[in-house]
């Protein structure tokens, strides 16, 4: 049968099918399974490495009681199921430094993954440099179709340090390129601590901000996060070389 198994999971599968009186087919079955889950560890493996993550970012690792006032543990958890991406819809979460967005973000990114869903992950201020690059030797096109593949492209940290306007003065353009080739072709998920209200004026470019906007959140999924920043409370206990228990979220937040 040419069934890849060593002969020690052959002998073990032999073993469990003597000692619970497996039938032939509950025998096979047995057989086929542990090659199949191998090679389903092996594309989950593949497609985490594709997928570029900056952090070992997971749910398991986000402390959910911090900031719990305003971050929703079970919308999140929802987010990880994929259902959005299967439904081509956007995402954007947009909130205030520190928070946790880039954690999620990447969390919900690996859940995907599992899941079977080709993903990358970036930050835009390398999107523009790549696209940047591209447009400089004539690639853009061939850099354009890389980015539209995917089922699920992240956009971490637009707006942040204002890299975006000050060393990319065509990133309108270069961002509307790529979102806009995947406008019902797969899902984009931004994440920036700039409202939309401020896009234009940020990107300094009026028409093409507009443009860029509706592509992105025209029917998307909107998380706002807001609340204490858990990078500074980190870096506050570690200066202070003490802990305090988990934020219960009934601070100064509520």
């Amino acid at each position: 049968m040419k069934v890849p198994l060593t002969s020690e999971q052959l002998d073990e599968v032999l073993s469990a099918g003597v000692k619970h009186k497996l039938t032939h087919l509950q025998l096979l079955e047995r057989l086929l399974a542990l090659p199949a889950g191998q090679r389903q560890e092996r594309s989950v493996e593949r497609r985490l490495r594709l997928a570029r993550f900056r952090d070992p970012a997971t749910f398991e690792s986000f402390d959910w009681k911090f900031n719990a006032a305003t971050i929703d543990q079970a919308q999140f958890l929802e987010l990880g199921t994929g259902e959005f991406v299967r439904r081509r819809e956007n995402l954007a979460f947009v909130g205030t430094s520190g928070v946790g967005k880039s954690h999620l973000i990447q969390s919900i990114g690996r859940r995907c993954c599992a899941l079977g869903y080709s993903v990358r992950y970036t930050t835009s201020a390398a999107l523009l440099e790549e696209l940047t690059a591209a447009a400089g030797d004539k690639t853009l096109p061939g850099r354009v179709r890389y980015y539209s593949r995917f089922d699920l492209l992240i956009i971490d940290e637009f707006g942040f340090d204002k890299l975006e306007r000050r060393e990319y003065p065509d990133s309108p353009s270069l961002l509307y390129k790529v979102i806009d080739s995947r406008s019902r072709r797969g899902s984009t998920a931004m994440v920036t601590n700039i409202d939309f209200d401020g896009w234009t004026d940020y990107l300094g470019d009026p028409p093409m901000a507009m443009a860029l906007l509706d592509r992105v959140v025209d029917g998307a999924i909107i998380q706002r996060m807001d609340g204490e920043s858990y990078r500074k409370f980190r870096a506050e206990q570690k200066k202070a070389g003490k802990r305090r228990p988990p934020n219960s979220g009934k601070s100064a937040r509520s």
